[in-house]
């Protein structure tokens, strides 16, 4: 075993082993926050500032990012683990600069994986021909756990959430599971769909006001997403605003957010980056368990 995870850090130091790349998850406390939606379009924001974007989506359905696009997506990663596909018949070009990985059957049997399983998902995703420069981890919302273990492995975490008062109670549950259940202390926060940017930064305040007094944790405020109609007209036409209307006050601030993104310190400990990512996810799949914990 211990060989093999030798050889598990190796192969991915071998085939990622990009100083700069980035690793940002997306998750939400529920649904209807459109965490989906500013994933592919802070994507498309990246990808027109010269950035190599692969989004690794967990979603179903109407929701999932090749939908989000207009684009067919006819396999899972999946079918990589299962040695019945290669990473190439699997992988989506969304448009010039973006990629999609469809995974959301792949997250459901992590925990199921044998030896050889976790190998063909490395050597997969070795296959890559072209390295990423960042990696958006778009969450799916319905785990037994209330969160994804996607959302434990990468060491940024975005927590989404909407002007209202049930997308503000969810996303401070998900925050007290991720940070009592599994220690985790940094959440960035992205407030999406306001009319007002005065609006997001007093939900900002209040939300870590009590945080930080009842979990001890750190949030750090990313910025918001101004709910206008360009931004409505993009979805329905399947594409991203930053392309459709790049003058709307939602494109402005994707593309603002793009820009911050690729300035945010780096967390966690050197050697990060997909490896880490990889290693952990495969790590912590194995051993989650439902927690009984719940927001109060």
């Amino acid at each position: 075993m211990a060989e093999f995870r030798g050889d598990q850090a190796a192969g991915l130091r071998r085939l990622f082993g990009r100083a700069q790349l980035r690793v940002v998850t997306f998750a939400a406390g529920c649904e209807g926050v459109g965490k989906s939606g500013a994933v592919a379009n802070l994507a498309a924001a990246l990808a027109r500032q010269g950035k190599e974007v692969l989004i690794l989506d967990e979603n179903v359905g109407d929701d999932d990012q090749a939908s989000l696009f207009g684009v067919p997506a006819r396999h899972d990663l999946a079918h990589v683990v299962n040695r019945e596909k290669h990473l190439d018949q699997v992988l989506v070009s969304a448009m010039p600069g973006v990629r999609l990985l469809p995974a959301a059957r792949a997250v459901k049997k992590l925990s199921r994986l044998n030896l050889s399983q976790q190998q063909a998902l490395i050597e997969g995703l070795g296959e890559m021909e072209q390295p990423a420069d960042v990696i958006l981890v778009d969450t799916a919302v319905d785990h037994q756990l209330g969160f994804s273990p996607l959302g434990l492995a990468a060491q940024e975490t975005v927590v989404v959430l909407s002007a209202t008062g049930s997308a503000i109670t969810e996303a401070y549950a998900l925050i007290k599971k991720m940070s009592l259940g599994y220690a985790r202390r940094d959440f960035r926060i992205l407030v999406n769909k306001v009319k007002h940017p005065a609006d997001a930064e007093a939900i900002f305040d209040n939300i870590a006001q009590v945080a930080a007094q009842r979990l001890h944790v750190q949030l750090d405020y990313v910025g918001c997403i101004p709910q206008d109609e360009a931004l409505k007209q993009a979805a329905r036409l399947s594409q991203p605003v930053v392309s459709a209307f790049p003058d709307a006050p939602s494109a402005r601030a994707l593309r603002g957010l793009a820009s911050d993104m690729l300035h945010w310190p780096q967390s966690g400990t050197e050697g990060g980056g997909l490896e880490q990512f990889v290693q952990q996810l495969l790590h912590l799949s194995q051993r989650i368990t439902p927690s009984p914990i719940h927001a109060g």
